[in-house]
């Protein structure tokens, strides 16, 4: 992330994304496939890490589908890049959020953990009771009862982003905020 600054001197945070060019690799229709989309392909890999079936499309690290009216149009082989988007663009951005590995319930779920005096000794930051008990759930857990676990690497989508800059010459793209995922993840960018 950084900062950058419009005509009239006001300052925007924005999350600069690297957009290399992505090749068309199949175009699917209604009458063959029952619906409209394009897949494309970015990255590369080594020849002898892609299997014999996949090589017919290219030799890409990733491929993704997107549904859309229209995509008929289109041509396999062809190239999409940033100059699809222009500045005041509104977006939407997915991506897989930074994993943060096994987390209590305080950071996981934002408990307040247990008091720190009055004969408590190591609760601090402990879950408390989660029920139980021949009370409501017959002696046992309640399903999705919000405990400690693996925290992160979800697919989060944040909608409503603004592209504040694009610049086609370095392949990037400027939008306005923050964006899921660590640095180095693939984002797929929607136009709304």
């Amino acid at each position: 992330m950084t900062q950058v600054f419009d005509a009239e001197g006001n300052v925007h945070p924005v999350t600069v994304i690297a957009a290399p060019k992505v090749t068309i690799t199949q175009v699917k229709k209604t009458d063959t496939d029952g619906y409209t989309a394009v897949q494309v392909g970015v990255g590369t890999r080594k020849e002898k890490n892609v299997n014999k079936a996949q090589r017919t499309k290219g030799l890409f690290s990733k491929f993704k589908e997107f549904r859309f009216d229209g995509a008929a149009e289109l041509e396999v082989g062809a190239a999409v890049d940033v100059s699809v988007f222009a500045e005041g663009d509104i977006v939407q951005v997915s991506a897989t959020s930074k994993g943060k590995g096994f987390q209590g319930v305080v950071k996981r779920h934002g408990f307040h953990g247990g008091r720190r005096t009055h004969g408590q000794k190591h609760s601090e930051r402990e879950a408390g009771s989660i029920g139980g008990g021949p009370g409501r759930a017959g002696g046992r857990v309640v399903k999705g009862m919000r405990m400690a676990g693996r925290m992160g690497g979800d697919r989060v989508t944040v909608k409503n982003l603004k592209v504040v800059r694009v610049d086609a010459g370095k392949r990037e793209i400027f939008i306005r905020g923050a964006v899921p995922g660590r640095a180095g993840t693939y984002v797929e960018i929607v136009s709304k």
